[in-house]
């Protein structure tokens, strides 16, 4: 069952990869010290999935910081030790990564080997599990393990990512850098053929774990006491467990994305 969210997708790649708030937009939320934030923004990021294209949505935006409960992006939880160089963080993530076959190009399957009447829609998750961050001067480093709680590809995910602010008056600047691993399951599910399409006939494809490293740079700036502009510039490097899929257009090596938004703290 696909799983719908008021507050996606800020943070969302079109990746197998779940939302979880990177250093780069921990850092950001606690830049707009307000214990709540809430805004818009527009999402701009090129698909690698075949014939899909660009994918641009308006979204809202949603930041939460409470003494144990938070919310940043498309994750939340609870503070589970909370200390001022150390945090540790019990997490729910959306992994807003499923798509409708109708929604990628039929002659882009086509071309790539793929009758589209013989494949399945794939389906959002959500994940649960733990990050861990160290922060002070040097920046933000963060792991995190999560795990698929919906079953949607029962594969699991880990990463870490480091990020460092840069502040001149009023703007805040923050380069992250980042790996995740996505385990065998998660991969096949959202980029491989599954076996009741290879049971239609699809040519099998079943590709293993792989490693996706990331760079990012995330931007705020104050306007005024209570409004702030935002957003973010990534880019994946994919492997070729991914590229090498008949689900993903040609030539294709790695995605960007851009998000910009103005919020209001409250």
């Amino acid at each position: 069952m696909r799983i719908h969210v008021a507050a996606a997708l800020f943070f969302s790649p079109a990746l197998a990869i779940a939302q979880t708030a990177t250093s780069t937009g921990d850092i950001l939320a606690r830049s707009a010290d307000n214990r709540w934030t809430l805004g818009a923004a527009v999402s701009v990021r090129d698909s690698p999935y075949a014939g899909e294209g660009t994918r641009t949505r308006p979204l809202p935006l949603l930041t939460y910081s409470g003494e144990r409960l938070f919310w940043n992006g498309l994750s939340g939880g609870v503070h589970a030790v909370r200390g001022e160089r150390f945090g540790l963080d019990v997490i729910l993530a959306g992994r807003f990564d499923g798509f409708d076959i109708d929604d990628l190009g039929r002659s882009a399957l086509i071309r790539n080997g793929l009758d589209p009447a013989l494949l399945e829609d794939r389906d959002d998750g959500l994940d649960a599990g733990l990050a861990l961050s160290w922060f002070g001067r040097a920046g933000q480093l963060k792991l995190h393990a999560l795990a698929d709680i919906t079953d949607a590809s029962g594969g699991h995910e880990f990463g870490a990512d480091y990020a460092y602010a840069m502040r001149w008056g009023s703007t805040t600047i923050v380069p992250g850098i980042g790996v995740r691993w996505m385990s065998r399951d998660l991969v096949r599910y959202y980029y491989g053929i599954l076996e009741e399409e290879a049971a239609r006939g699809v040519a099998a494809y079943r590709p293993g774990s792989a490693v996706v490293p990331q760079v990012s740079i995330g931007f705020s700036r104050s306007l005024g006491e209570k409004w702030r502009l935002v957003g973010a510039v990534d880019y994946r490097f994919l492997p070729d467990e991914i590229t090498d899929s008949p689900l993903i257009e040609p030539d294709t090596s790695g995605g960007a994305g851009l998000r910009i938004g103005l919020t209001r703290g409250f």
